[in-house]
């Protein structure tokens, strides 16, 4: 019996002594770990510098639109073009974008819908919620008449390239912004010649 055990324990004491292999032990271990951390700071990153740009295209697309005193259809498509543009070298292609301009009723301080184009167009005289900070108010609080603002919304569906972290199908990412009118009271639609109040 005693022979056995001195036949098992030279090997399991070289065995133990024996670290050849070790490290290739660990690095199979640590692998999956750090892939996935390296793919998942890849999509975080990415998403983070879309939805930054999703920003710019809104506040772009409103800026364009409150320098105009009149707009037809070919300026807004140039507006949409020029603010897809700011994606860039992401794909554009999800891009959905809506500009519409607001006038604020002075008696509710409800902003309604002048007029609207883009991805998914507001109707004429439907109401939008607007902080209460961009409402222009006299001395004594009340509501200054003759107010308008360009209003602009996108969102954009953010596909990750590994999808290990953030989910496959995609995050919706959106911003909206607020522009007054800066040549005119408020920006003309088409043949318009004067600045309609829709839905009073």
């Amino acid at each position: 019996m005693s022979s056995i055990w001195s036949c098992i324990k030279v090997p399991a004491a070289a065995l133990w002594r024996d670290s050849r292999g070790l490290a290739a032990t660990e690095f199979a271990m640590i692998v999956p770990l750090m892939l996935l951390m390296l793919f998942g700071t890849i999509d975080v990153s990415s998403g983070v510098a879309v939805d930054r740009k999703v920003t710019l295209v809104a506040r772009t697309l409103s800026d364009l639109t409150s320098q105009s005193k009149a707009v037809g259809d070919a300026d807004l498509d140039n507006f949409f073009l020029a603010s897809y543009g700011i994606m860039w070298p992401y794909p554009s292609t999800p891009v959905q974008a809506t500009i519409s301009e607001l006038y604020i009723d002075p008696a509710s301080s409800v902003a309604r819908v002048q007029w609207s184009k883009g991805s998914a167009p507001r109707g004429a005289g439907s109401t939008i919620g607007v902080p209460p900070g961009l409402i222009g108010r006299d001395s004594s609080g009340n509501i200054l008449p003759n107010q308008y603002l360009i209003f602009s919304e996108v969102s954009y569906l953010y596909r990750p390239i590994v999808g290990y972290v953030m989910a496959k199908a995609g995050v919706t990412l959106s911003d909206t912004a607020y522009t007054r009118p800066r040549q005119s009271t408020c920006v003309f639609y088409g043949s318009e010649t004067a600045c309609p109040k829709t839905g009073t």
